[in-house]
């Protein structure tokens, strides 16, 4: 039923954007969600369906539990410490922060306060407040508070 309910299913402004400027062996997903509902939605958003992401069958624990994201960051062959998380509530915040991963939180889905509480090192309003710029010395997020 979760499949067929596409109501609601809108992108994230500014997602688009950042997800087109990043290499796709550069950024992952970590969902709750199964592989079918996760890919679903993406398609219906218009959004890119990365080469590898972590679903709720490939963790034995989710989230506020780091595994989803550290196996995340093993996918993509780096140390969770050098990545960032974005989230939206508080307990991926929660799972980012305890693999060792930087995390941006999004003002989409909780409050300010919930946000704060779980200790992301940013709080923005949307994807639209991250801008992603690759060069030949790295990968440079500006984020704009």
């Amino acid at each position: 039923m979760e499949i067929e309910d596409l109501d609601g299913v809108v992108v994230l402004p500014g997602a688009q954007q950042v997800l087109e400027r990043l290499p796709a062996d550069r950024w992952t997903i970590a969902t709750s969600a199964t592989r079918a509902l996760a890919e679903v939605r993406l398609r219906v958003a218009g959004l890119p369906i990365p080469k590898t992401m972590i679903t709720s069958s490939e963790v034995k624990i989710g989230k506020p539990d780091p595994e989803p994201y550290l196996k995340a960051a093993a996918a993509l062959n780096y140390s969770a410490m050098d990545c960032v998380v974005v989230e939206d509530v508080p307990a991926g915040i929660c799972a980012g922060k305890a693999a060792g991963a930087r995390v941006i939180a999004l003002l989409t889905t909780a409050a300010r306060g919930e946000l704060e509480s779980a200790g992301p090192d940013w709080i923005l309003r949307n994807c639209a407040d991250i801008v992603a710029t690759v060069d030949s010395t790295g990968l440079l997020l500006t984020l704009s508070e």
